[in-house]
Order: structure tokens, then C-alpha cells, then sequence
């Protein structure tokens, strides 16, 4: 079972520089388009996971991934961090809150319509 970071700790790294970690938002173009957390790179959830990723970003396997999707309810990140660690990746960590909780929090958002 991979690991989890809360909405507060997330936000503490990325403030604190992130460039230790690669945050990845799993949700379709459009909704990354729209809005995402300051700093996520997008790979839409796909059947072969492990395989987009790898041909979308080139990281170690022990290098920390942290995934989100829209919300606590959305399964999405659940089941693409579940393929990243069968795949061999090591260090994948569920950012469970997504979207509605860095929302929640008041935080910033980037969009690519901006």
C-alpha cells in the first residue's frame, strides 16, 4: 500500500522548492487545462499506466512520485499509484485530496487557459 501526504505537507514542499519529488496530476487534459496544483505535471490515467508514464517522463524508480486525481472519493490516483508500484517504482505516495482539498484549503491553482 503506497504512502500519503496531506493537503498541508504537500503545499509545505512545493513551497519549500519541490524539485525533490515530481507531482502528478492523473485527470483528462482538459480538467489539467483548466486548473491543477502549482508545480503538477500531467499523464491522464490510461489501461497501461506504468507504460505511459515511462514514456512521458524518464525518473528513477526510487524517485518520489506523489499522484492526484479530483478528490478522496475519485480512484483514479489510487489505481495509477497501485500500477507505478507494480511497475518497480518505489517511492510513490497518494495525494488523497486532490483537487477539492488543495481547493478547500484555499490555495492557488495553475491553468493553461491563463
Amino acid at each position: 500500500m503506497h504512502k500519503t501526504i496531506s493537503t498541508d505537507e504537500l503545499k509545505k514542499r512545493l513551497d519549500a522548492g519541490g524539485a525533490d519529488f515530481v507531482l502528478v496530476d492523473v485527470l483528462s487534459k482538459e480538467k489539467y487545462s483548466a486548473r491543477h496544483v502549482p508545480g503538477a505535471i500531467n499523464i491522464p490515467e490510461t489501461v497501461d499506466y506504468a507504460k505511459t508514464f515511462e514514456a512521458a517522463l524518464q525518473v528513477p524508480s526510487d524517485r518520489e512520485i506523489i499522484v492526484y486525481c479530483s478528490s478522496g472519493t475519485c480512484q483514479a490516483s489510487v489505481r495509477t499509484a497501485d500500477a507505478l508500484e507494480k511497475a518497480g517504482y518505489t517511492n510513490v505516495v497518494h495525494y488523497k485530496d486532490g483537487i477539492a482539498g488543495w481547493e478547500q484549503a484555499g490555495f492557488p491553482f495553475e491553468s493553461a487557459n491563463a
